[in-house]
């Protein structure tokens, strides 16, 4: 599995996640202290997250941080 693969599945599973839990975009950016453009754009899989950021996602979440990893 490529970095793009590997970015692109964790995108949608950290989008999945936030939809799940009828959360916007700005909504789960603030929970997690990012910037909402930042948060965006590792939506949309032009950001890679750090391991810190996945793991500020994951507790705005309330889910696990391997819960967002694609493997």
């Amino acid at each position: 599995m490529t970095k793009d693969e590997i970015t692109k599945k964790v995108a949608r599973k950290i989008k999945t996640a936030r939809l799940t839990r009828n959360m916007t975009q700005a909504e789960l950016a603030e929970k997690a202290g990012l910037s909402i453009s930042f948060y965006a754009g590792v939506e949309r899989a032009e950001s890679t997250p750090s391991v810190e950021t996945l793991a500020k996602l994951a507790k705005a979440l309330k889910v696990k941080s391997s819960d967002l990893l694609p493997f």
